[in-house]
């Protein structure tokens, strides 16, 4: 899995781009204009950099999908649990509480979670 950082101005435009998609190259633009104050230029300038990362596609004028913001998303939190924890997400998981209590609903959810998640076997 490629690691894809996005700027400040790549992950603006890709919020919209997530939240419209697809859509035509030109609504796009006009949607950059309206929401960001953005021309024209700087609009297919960062959507250029946002297909060559591999996150959107632009052919005949179509703005596409190719990764999901979902998929973004984990990217960055397993990169951070790696870079900030050494990988370990028991640290991350202590840190990010700090001290707080999970209330009874959060600790069955991260039960299920684990259970799903863990390896060996089907737990239902």
């Amino acid at each position: 899995m490629k690691d894809i950082t996005l700027t400040a101005a790549e992950e603006k435009l890709a919020a919209l781009i997530w939240r419209a998609a697809p859509l035509a190259s030109p609504d796009l633009v006009a949607l950059a204009e309206r929401e960001m104050d953005w021309k024209k230029s700087t609009t297919y300038t960062v959507l250029k950099k946002l297909c060559d990362k591999g996150v959107f596609k632009n052919e005949n004028a179509n703005v596409s999908v190719v990764l999901t913001r979902d998929e973004q998303i984990a990217r960055q939190s397993r990169r951070y649990v790696e870079d900030t924890f050494g990988g370990s997400l028991p640290k991350f998981i202590t840190s990010f509480f700090g001290g707080r209590k999970l209330t009874p609903e959060q600790a069955a959810e991260l039960k299920c979670l684990i259970e799903e998640h863990e390896g060996g076997g089907n737990h239902g």
